[in-house]
């Protein structure tokens, strides 16, 4: 088990009135809409700072390849919307090779995982949730392998095209296997979770990675977030109709917010 205790603790400075929160928007080149409306959202939103929860891009397969193409494109609104407002950005399960270099390049900070965050007198811990999905053990096993450095290294050492093709073929045998087993359906551990609520005396939890945002007690005072994911393109999940949402964090109180009602709200 990773540990539970957040390495890091934000404080809010007192001039922050609202802080957006979004998660697993999965951004790739045939995910136009998603990101013409991520685009318009992080370049306009009324929010302070912006706490990106990880999947925001499909794929990513090494910092070096934000000097073309998608990537190149992407990186240019996170370099634009930081000259605005803070931006913070924890890897997921998807994007878990974006690293110092690239957030560098765009004025991001990074995020470990799990983060305390306090603001409006309150502790809340972030996460993006998939360490947390115990019960999906081949996932685990992959997450090992994949958030292990020396893997890393070797993977990031191959040439920028065959990464590309390696991605590709990734995200082929994830759809290849979602569909065999039937659409199971992980949540994250409400016992580990708790616990993490707990080590962190936050008694707010907001995390992503589950696609099914809620926002729901996990036990006496412990409530937890969960992040929307953005599904505008040619329906990735065909369980429901296409969305997209933010959460927002404003004076203490919590709302979600449509991408375009994330710019009007607040001005």
């Amino acid at each position: 088990m990773e540990a539970l205790r957040a390495s890091r603790e934000i404080m809010a400075p007192a001039d922050w009135q609202r802080i957006d929160f979004i998660s697993d928007l999965h951004l790739a080149e045939d995910t136009p809409k998603g990101f013409n409306a991520w685009r318009g959202y992080l370049l306009n939103t009324t929010a302070d700072a912006v706490f990106i929860l990880g999947d925001l891009f499909e794929a990513w397969v090494g910092d070096d390849a934000r000097f073309e193409g998608f990537e190149a494109r992407g990186a240019a609104v996170l370099s634009a919307a930081a000259a605005d407002r803070k931006l913070f950005f924890m890897v997921g399960n998807r994007d878990f090779l974006l690293g110092a270099e690239m957030l560098a390049a765009c004025s991001v900070e990074a995020l470990p995982d799990p983060t305390a965050l306090c603001a409006f007198d309150q502790r809340v811990l972030l996460t993006h949730g998939d360490a947390w999905c115990l019960g999906d053990l081949p996932y685990q096993a992959f997450r090992a392998q994949v958030r292990n450095p020396a893997w890393q290294a070797q993977v990031l050492a191959r040439p920028l095209a065959e990464r590309r093709l390696m991605a590709r073929s990734l995200r082929s045998e994830s759809e290849r296997a979602a569909t065999e087993h039937g659409g199971v359906w992980f949540d994250v551990d409400a016992p580990t979770a708790l616990r993490a609520m707990d080590e962190n005396n936050a008694p707010t939890l907001v995390h992503g990675h589950t696609h099914r945002p809620t926002t729901e007690a996990l036990a006496p005072g412990r409530v937890r977030h969960v992040l929307s994911d953005w599904t505008l393109d040619h329906g990735r999940d065909h369980n429901h109709a296409p969305r997209a949402e933010v959460m927002r964090f404003e004076d203490g109180r919590w709302t979600r917010l449509a991408p375009a009602d994330a710019v009007a709200s607040g001005t």
